[in-house]
């Protein structure tokens, strides 16, 4: 078996690649690279459990970074058992045929309760009196003190939210190299989500992400050299591109305006109550889940919503299976986007009564996914002031929110998630070994294979 590690630098397309990215281009003019056909969707869980289990969706069950668990009448988002995707890993194969074999998996998600031998993932305190306080859980469970007795407590509101920046992938590339160092594993999943971040607030402006890339090129350089001399096999990929897009969707509106969704008041404020809805949106980036709790209405949410302007196509039945999306997980009807939309979650008409959490990073609450949470209003020019105010307040022992997230989807400038009409904008295989066959183009599902095939060389 050969050491090897796969860095996934989020959002990594051939269009981004240049005078930006000097070590990345570099690595890619020495190594072989092959361009991957995204799975759909194009979102981070389903694309890496297609990565590491080899399955479509069909197979795995992770029809999106989240869906409706229906035993339990609600959305859920961003879970993190490994027990949720049903598919062999590939950790799983080689250790059965490889007894020493072992694998570290660096904040690839679905990282907590699987079977690799090594793991660290955010995992945030949520105490009593409602402080969300940074932190995170590993296995062994003291590889957690370790790390942030060492590196510092992981910067989680540097991952997510309006203060994302690179100290959350430096963090993570520290830890990586530190873990390597404790347990040296044969196979190592790093996560670097930086890219994620501006790309979808600005799009492919480069005059405002060339800096994001110098970034993620210097710490895509920091973890490349420390694996050269452990001479691994080192692989870079990424799991879709985003695109540029200009319409925010809001499916829920449109169902609700059609008296198929259902909401509650608490406190003045609407809630969207799924298991009493006739048919609800679960909205992921430019892709939707429609679940019907009233199949008999499909072919009439199915003409309404093909109508809406910015759908592309809503796919029933033998289209669904068609992708590779027939899982019982999957909603009744999957909407796809155009190329300049994406869909939000928004189900409220007056932003005055939308939920307490709409105007939060919350994204375990949230019925969809929300991009809007790295953005605060442009056009409140005290919002930092007001910032920091909450956060002494917080520091002092006072209970107060963090409300300071914009309802503008039309802020949001990047999205992923349905495949690119352009080539350059799919996600990119790179490695050093060039001994691995490979095409011009790989299906999502062949990444297992030539992962399996870089750790087997010798």
């Amino acid at each position: 078996m050969k050491k090897t590690v796969v860095i996934n630098v989020v959002g990594l397309t051939k269009r981004l690649i240049g005078e930006h990215t000097p070590f990345i281009k570099s690595f890619l003019d020495q190594g072989r690279s092959a361009l991957i056909r995204p799975v759909l969707p194009a979102v981070t869980c389903t694309a890496q459990s297609t990565y590491l289990t080899g399955k479509h969706p069909s197979e795995h069950g992770i029809v999106g970074d989240g869906w409706y668990f229906k035993d339990e009448c609600e959305v859920k988002f961003w879970r993190q058992s490994n027990k949720l995707v049903k598919s062999e890993k590939i950790w799983d194969k080689l250790k059965k045929e490889n007894p020493g074999f072992t694998c570290a998996n660096m904040f690839w998600w679905y990282n907590m309760y699987g079977t690799t031998d090594f793991g660290v993932t955010p995992r945030p305190n949520y105490l009593a009196d409602g402080r969300k306080i940074p932190d995170i859980y590993s296995h062994p469970a003291e590889l957690r003190d370790i790390l942030q007795n060492e590196l510092g407590t992981f910067p989680l509101f540097h991952f997510w939210g309006p203060k994302t920046s690179i100290r959350s992938s430096q963090w993570i590339a520290d830890a990586t190299t530190k873990t390597d160092q404790l347990y040296d594993p044969t196979l190592t999943l790093v996560y670097l989500p930086h890219l994620d971040y501006n790309l979808q607030r600005h799009g492919i402006d480069f005059e405002i992400i060339f800096k994001d890339l110098n970034e993620i090129d210097a710490v895509v350089k920091q973890l490349v050299t420390y694996y050269q001399k452990q001479d691994a096999n080192i692989i870079l990929l990424s799991e879709y591109g985003i695109t540029n897009v200009n319409n925010p969707v809001h499916l829920n509106r449109v169902l609700r305006k059609a008296g198929y969704l259902n909401i509650r008041v608490e406190r003045g404020l609407e809630l969207m109550d799924p298991g009493v809805s006739k048919a609800f949106a679960v909205a992921d980036h430019q892709i939707a889940h429609i679940y019907l709790n009233d199949p008999s209405l499909k072919s009439k949410v199915k003409e309404l919503l093909g109508k809406v302007v910015g759908v592309e196509k809503v796919l029933e039945g033998e289209a669904i299976k068609e992708v590779h999306l027939n899982h019982e997980r999957c909603g009744d009807l999957v909407v796809l986007a155009d190329a300049g939309s994406w869909f939000t979650y928004y189900f409220w008409f007056d932003d005055a009564k939308a939920p307490d959490y709409a105007r939060m990073v919350d994204i375990h609450k949230k019925p969809g996914y929300d991009p809007v949470e790295m953005l605060t209003d442009p056009k409140d020019k005290l919002v930092m002031a007001k910032i920091i105010s909450k956060l002494i307040k917080k520091k002092m022992g006072f209970r107060t929110v963090m409300d300071i997230i914009p309802l503008d989807a039309k802020l949001v400038k990047g999205s992923h998630g349905r495949i690119p009409e352009d080539t350059d904008d799919f996600p990119i295989f790179i490695s050093n070994n060039k001994g691995w066959e490979t095409n011009k183009m790989l299906q999502s599902t062949e990444v297992f294979r030539i992962l399996e095939q870089h750790i087997l060389s010798q």
